[in-house]
């Protein structure tokens, strides 16, 4: 594992395991952790300063990906290795690494298979994504009953930028009260038993769906159905 990248090369490896997207890529390659390059990069002294984000470039033939993820969070996330110990200290930036993680792998896989992505599909799956990796590495480090408390910090207890336009806030707020519906469905159709059955068919099913199926089977084929 790069000391560059931390932990992100094993959550890299999670998802496209939990989702059956396997690549021949190491995230390691295309990071970056300098927020001048990033600002040179994008030429926009509008862009919002963040800790994470994933940079495209697109020519109408070839898709161009970069993952930044901030050095001060990359070090926390080494000093306080949520592989090792996941808990209430470093779970923000857990999620942070997983969502920047879950759109590099989302932009690359549809990018791959000639589909477009909408961004509130991206941010949906990613939502989606922090809830499915934060239980597997309870569940892993011995801690099996925190789902509820998983889905209030990502769902109910979420605060949202402030300096968010209203376009970007509504889209936010709808992928969140998504992926909240769809995770608590999750939870009650295949993680209250002791096995799973059909738990990884599901997640696989519904990444491979464009943004409206999307939507359509949280509102009535899948969560209509518990």
């Amino acid at each position: 594992m790069s000391k560059t990248s931390g932990p992100a090369v094993a959550i890299q490896q999670l998802l496209e395991k939990i989702y059956d997207v396997p690549s021949s890529c190491d995230i390691s390659d295309f990071l970056i952790t300098d927020s001048e390059i990033v600002a040179e990069l994008q030429q926009n002294p509008a862009a919002r300063e963040v800790s994470e984000k994933v940079l495209v470039s697109e020519d109408g033939i070839y898709l161009d990906l970069s993952l930044y993820l901030d050095a001060d969070l990359l070090q926390r996330l080494r000093d306080e290795n949520p592989l090792e110990r996941l808990y209430e200290q470093n779970l923000p930036d857990f999620f942070l690494l997983v969502e920047g993680i879950s759109h590099f792998l989302y932009l690359a896989w549809n990018g791959h298979h000639d589909k477009s992505v909408t961004l509130l599909e991206l941010e949906l799956q990613a939502e989606v994504d922090k809830f499915i990796t934060a239980l597997h590495l309870f569940s892993r480090q011995g801690s099996d009953h925190v789902s509820d408390e998983i889905h209030r910090c990502l769902f109910e207890y979420s605060r949202f930028d402030k300096n968010l336009n209203s376009e970007h806030l509504a889209r936010y707020q709808h992928a969140s009260r998504y992926a909240g519906k769809y995770c608590k469905t999750l939870y009650q159709r295949f993680m209250q038993r002791v096995r799973q059955p059909g738990l990884l068919a599901e997640l696989r099913r519904f990444y491979r769906l464009p943004q409206s199926a999307k939507i359509r089977h949280i509102d009535t084929t899948f969560c209509a159905a518990v």
